[in-house]
């Protein structure tokens, strides 16, 4: 039987490495995005194997439908997600803020619970991409670490619910990965975010995909319940001290 996986965020980065990954695995592949411009390339790329569908994380509203639409499936991948500029939280806007926390946190709560009766139904798996940052805080980042702390413990909390019914939920927990993130994040400043992944030999987006497929195939009574990975040149920083005088 040909196994269906539904991936948000599949436009770019992770979640485009994720579908190319699943597709060349024979699964049937959702594939969620806001952009759908960028979901009909990948349409013509991968063909019959990936479905687009053009979604925007904070349109709870849509989700039950959507559940209707693509039917049972055996993986979800919740993917999508983003980070506000890097302001102290005292210098920021709360636009970005709200954008951020509807997404990180609203929509993939939302999502999930909308395609649990199927997951259920297939026993299947839902696979969550948390951050490094829900454990590690650094500096400007205390919104976006905080929604991915939110996600590693909704995914451990959301074992205890499923428990008794064979579904498998894992939180992945990525460092250092050059993508399209730190761009977004900077507003597009291309610059900025080619110094920071300079000279750094960080992950890729593929080599998350690849994690992600190697959790999804194991055995079915196997649970990885959080994998953190790092490139080696990274490490958590050390403690910030004050001095007086």
């Amino acid at each position: 039987m040909i196994r269906t996986v539904l991936i948000t965020g599949a436009t770019a980065g992770i979640g485009e490495a994720a579908a190319r990954k699943f597709a060349g695995g024979g699964w049937q592949v959702i594939g969620t995005g806001r952009r759908a411009d960028r979901l009909d390339r990948l349409a013509s790329e991968l063909g019959g194997s990936f479905r687009p569908i053009e979604l925007d994380m904070r349109d709870i509203a849509a989700f039950d439908q959507l559940a209707i639409d693509v039917g049972p499936v055996d993986l979800l991948v919740n993917n999508a997600g983003l980070a506000p500029p890097m302001s102290m939280l005292q210098n920021a806007d709360q636009a970005p803020i709200d954008t951020v926390l509807e997404t990180n946190i609203a929509g993939l709560v939302a999502l999930t619970r909308a395609m649990l009766p199927g997951l259920i139904t297939r026993k299947g798996a839902v696979i969550n991409l948390s951050s490094v940052a829900a454990t590690y805080p650094y500096r400007g980042g205390a919104v976006y670490a905080g929604s991915k702390a939110f996600v590693r413990q909704f995914s451990l909390g959301l074992r205890c619910d499923l428990a008794g019914t064979g579904v498998r939920v894992t939180s992945i927990e990525p460092g250092m990965v050059e993508t399209e993130f730190t761009l977004v994040r900077n507003g597009g400043d291309r610059e900025a975010s080619d110094a920071l992944y300079a000279g750094t030999d960080s992950m890729t987006a593929q080599d998350i995909a690849d994690t992600i497929y190697y959790v999804a195939t194991l055995p079915a009574h196997l649970n990885i319940n959080a994998l953190e990975l790092m490139p080696v040149s990274q490490s958590w920083a050390g403690f910030a001290v004050e001095r007086k005088g």
